[in-house]
């Protein structure tokens, strides 16, 4: 899990620890906390925390996501995403393959295993962010992000096979991600995972010609 301060740069406004986590709710995946705190000002406040249940031991974030680039001789390189439905939200969304890591596993090897269950194929780490914030202001979920690269001409990735049924797999080119995102999007109604969204926007900005800087005279 998560638990405890962030560090912050210093001289940064900085709460105290929390000084009571009072859980209101608990259920077998999830809990409701309500966490009491004093702000930069010496206020008391209070706030609910959405929080996962147990206490894994060894790991670095509550889960990872994969950023899945499929390689493959003769044709664009394409993001492997997945397409499964939601019910806190009652529709299909559009995400990068994720899930929980085990306990006692690394990122890396939670984002393999993650990736072959949800879409069949194998990959190779090309690298891991550190534990990242979801939603920090409504939960104390963590996870890593995750690139891997697929070699779409080894036989095991000719054909993969999902270990998940309820699992869409969709695969969209890579130079061309935003623009294929927002026609699915108008097609079939899906949503689409925030961090999908921007990064389809940062490849789309990264393509575009730099800003030019205007010749200035002192």
């Amino acid at each position: 899990g998560s638990g405890g301060c962030v560090s912050r740069p210093a001289g940064s406004a900085c709460p105290l620890c929390p000084s009571l986590c009072k859980v209101i709710v608990e259920r077998k995946w999830l809990k409701l906390e309500e966490t009491t705190y004093t702000d930069p000002f010496g206020k008391t406040r209070t706030w609910e925390t959405v929080k996962r249940t147990g206490n894994k031991k060894g790991v670095s974030a509550d889960g990872v996501a994969v950023i899945a680039v499929l390689q493959r001789t003769l044709h664009y390189d394409c993001i492997v995403l997945v397409k499964q439905f939601r019910p806190p939200i009652n529709s299909y969304c559009l995400e990068f393959p994720a899930g929980l890591i085990e306990e006692n596993e690394t990122a890396e090897s939670a984002a393999l295993r993650e990736l072959e269950e949800e879409t069949g194929y194998k990959g190779e780490v090309v690298e891991c962010t550190p534990a990242l914030c979801l939603d920090p202001g409504l939960s104390n979920s963590t996870t890593h992000i995750v690139s891997v690269t697929i070699n779409g001409d080894e036989a095991e990735n000719t054909r993969p096979k999902q270990k998940l049924e309820f699992v869409e797999v969709i695969s969209l080119p890579k130079n061309d991600l935003l623009q294929r995102i927002d026609e699915l999007v108008a097609e079939e109604h899906v949503a689409v995972d925030a961090r999908v969204y921007t990064y389809a926007l940062a490849l789309k900005r990264a393509a575009e010609k730099p800003l030019q800087v205007p010749f200035m005279k002192f």
